[in-house]
């Protein structure tokens, strides 16, 4: 049986998926388990849409059409204005490293894949859960979908689902919310595209670097 250690360093983002259909019963076993994640005074504060299929494939449209007009993204939860120094440099470190993996699997004559065009098709997963919670509800609730998406990704790893949770997927809620009748009052907060990985695809074949507890966590008193 896999460990929560090995889940949690194995699992990675899967930018390019198979077309292969997960059938809901092995979402429904996937989600099942996660719904325990903890949350603020057992609030529970998640509702969850979880589209595949035809109505999968039209939000797809949709947002090609967006990229094709040049709609701007209008996610429900604002992106951050800025970010601080060390955020920004490792983001900009994620962006040279995929790049250069990518180019280095390309052959002779190809073209590099256009990154904003995968992430439009929704990196082709075969299913997307997205992640909502009402409206009047403050950052502190944001926490416990944090943890909820955590306990998605653990326990689809388990089963052999690969995931990539993207902003980019909750980038258009409007046209999320018009083919999955979500209700105005809930915000549209991430998605979680699963599915089985395209070992093919250059875009999984980067793994981005971590770091070390040395540098990130702070002890005191032992």
């Amino acid at each position: 049986m896999l460990s929560v250690q090995n889940a949690l360093k194995d699992r990675r983002t899967t930018r390019a998926f198979k077309p292969d259909r997960i059938n809901r019963g092995v979402i429904a076993k996937i989600l099942e388990p996660a719904l325990h994640a903890p949350s603020w005074a057992n609030t529970q504060p998640w509702e969850i849409f979880v589209a595949a299929g035809e109505p999968l494939e039209r939000i797809r449209e949709g947002y090609a059409g967006n990229l094709k007009n040049c709609v701007p993204r209008n996610p429900d939860i604002a992106m951050p204005r800025e970010w601080p120094d060390a955020c920004r440099t490792r983001m900009e470190t994620l962006k040279a490293e995929r790049t250069e993996v990518i180019e280095q699997a390309c052959r002779p004559g190809e073209s590099l894949p256009d990154l904003m065009q995968m992430n439009y098709k929704l990196f082709n997963a075969p299913v997307v859960a997205y992640l909502c919670m009402d409206r009047c509800l403050t950052p502190w609730s944001l926490f416990d979908l944090g943890a909820l998406s955590q306990s998605i990704m653990l326990a689809a790893e388990e089963r052999g689902i690969a995931s990539a949770v993207a902003i980019t997927l909750a980038a258009h809620p409007d046209i999320i919310r018009r083919e999955l009748s979500i209700p105005d009052h809930l915000a549209v907060v991430i998605g979680i595209a699963l599915g089985l990985p395209d070992p093919d695809s250059p875009q999984n074949k980067f793994r981005s670097t971590r770091r070390r507890v040395e540098d990130a966590v702070s002890f005191a008193g032992f």
